[in-house]
């Protein structure tokens, strides 16, 4: 089996062992927190490691058997990177608003598919030309709001064989709905979050850019490398999409010089995590 490899030096540059402040965190992640610095809590990267690893051999196995996963992250910080990473591994996804019913309902959001699929081949042919202009703009507006929700998932045959979240919190309904229906859940898990429903919990940073890219590089290459075996017979060979990981893991010096020069970006980490919580929070009253 051929999975994705990384390195704690990847992990410490990424910022993945960087938490929210001490007095937002949620005591079921204590296990997994190391300490604190200027009141923000350092994840164990220690155990990062190998729960990391174990989500990425899980998603590996199941794209070995063809099966599909759902990429799961509608906050700003992880929008952009959820939908071109899923596109890159031939997967499916949802970055802008979870949909209550998804997937309990996935019957009735079949229904909508079809109709985006329908309203996208009367526009592609020209069949609305003839209607007057304000029809026109009613079939555009109402294309242009199912493509916003159901864009991801419109080639989606069924319901995924798992999930991949980031942020739980802001993704409870997803969590929920996947629970409900046996769905395995792989998640990256923040010192905010209640890890107790997640399958493959992930501990680590779930709002810096950095991190979200490494996660989903990662779970992208461990995808693309089970599809790689599954086509192995067919002769067919969709490339080498591992990691780069020729670096040793560093001494635990280098790592305490990683993160004293990490140190004076802590607060204004956990400034920025406030912010783009306070954003989407304006944005979601709007």
């Amino acid at each position: 089996m051929t999975i994705p490899t990384f390195t704690m030096r990847q992990l410490l540059e990424a910022g993945i062992h960087f938490g929210h402040h001490t007095r937002r965190w949620n005591p079921k992640m204590e296990e997994f927190i190391f300490g604190e610095r200027n009141k923000i809590h350092i994840i164990d990267l220690e155990k990062t490691v190998p729960m990391l690893y174990a989500a990425l051999e899980i998603i590996h196995e199941i794209a070995k058997k063809g099966g599909k996963i759902l990429f799961v992250g509608t906050k700003r910080s992880a929008s952009e990177i959820i939908a071109s990473s899923a596109i890159n591994c031939g997967q499916f996804y949802v970055n802008h608003r979870w949909l209550g019913g998804m997937l309990t309902n996935w019957e009735t959001v079949s229904q909508s598919i079809k109709r985006l699929k329908e309203l996208e081949s009367k526009i592609e042919s020209g069949e609305i030309n003839n209607l007057t202009k304000k029809e026109k703009l009613n079939i555009e507006r109402s294309k242009e709001k199912l493509e916003l929700n159901l864009g991801g998932i419109k080639n989606m045959p069924n319901l995924p064989d798992a999930i991949f979240i980031i942020d739980i919190n802001k993704e409870s309904i997803a969590v929920q709905e996947a629970k409900k229906l046996n769905i395995p859940v792989i998640a990256i898990c923040d010192t905010n979050t209640d890890p107790s429903n997640i399958d493959y919990p992930i501990p680590g940073n779930d709002d810096a850019v950095r991190s979200i890219s490494l996660y989903c590089d990662l779970i992208g290459s461990a995808i693309l490398s089970g599809m790689e075996e599954n086509l192995a017979e067919s002769g067919v060979d969709i490339g080498n999409s591992e990691v780069n990981v020729d670096e040793e893991i560093p001494s635990d010096k280098e790592i305490e010089t990683i993160q004293d020069n990490d140190k004076k970006e802590t607060v204004e980490n956990e400034n920025n995590k406030n912010l783009n919580m306070d954003l989407e929070n304006n944005s979601d009253s709007n």
